[in-house]
């Protein structure tokens, strides 16, 4: 079984946390959500979440991909975090799915991933990153960066895709009911 990871700052988009992980269990990924601080976190929109773990007590070997919601200030309480980072730059040198929605693909880029990538983010903040690109979803080898809360539909299934497969894919998207 796959297994994800999805960590939780203060300040996070619960509407691309949250559907990036309920369209992924649908799909039979593992997800744990991972708090930062804590296990109970506070999203932007002042919803309370109760993370599976504190992100301290994960072990980023355990993941077949991260993925780094979005939200303000959660992804800049994200990029405080040094554990998070760290996890950027192991999931990257081992190629590991690296995925980032939202005004997240900065830290990517802050961390050098996008180089040499193409990747989307917050309508914007597009200085934030070196090769800008429109589009809802932007795949980039093993990179998938998408652009905001009205993107996380298509960005959970673009990772369902890479993870599982296309058939798997439009299996969720069938039992979702969703229409682009």
């Amino acid at each position: 079984m796959m297994k994800v990871l999805i960590p939780l700052a203060e300040g996070f988009e619960e509407v691309e946390a949250l559907v990036t992980a309920d369209v992924l269990r649908r799909a039979g990924v593992e997800v744990t959500l991972a708090g930062i601080p804590g296990t109970i976190v506070t999203g932007r929109s002042g919803i309370k979440v109760i993370a599976d773990k504190k992100i301290e007590d994960v072990n980023p070997k355990e993941f077949d991909a991260l993925i780094l919601p979005g939200g303000d200030p959660g992804y800049k309480n994200l990029g405080r975090s040094q554990k998070v980072l760290d996890m950027v730059a192991d999931f990257n040198e081992e190629e590991k799915l690296l995925c980032a929605i939202c005004a997240s693909p900065s830290i990517l880029a802050r961390m050098g991933v996008l180089d040499n990538r193409r990747a989307t983010i917050y309508p914007g903040m597009e200085r934030e990153i070196p090769r800008p690109r429109s589009g809802k979803v932007v795949v980039d080898g093993h990179v998938i960066t998408s652009e905001g809360p009205g993107t996380a539909i298509d960005f959970a299934l673009e990772i369902v895709k890479q993870l599982l497969g296309k058939e798997k894919a439009e299996e969720v998207k069938k039992q979702i009911v969703y229409k682009c």
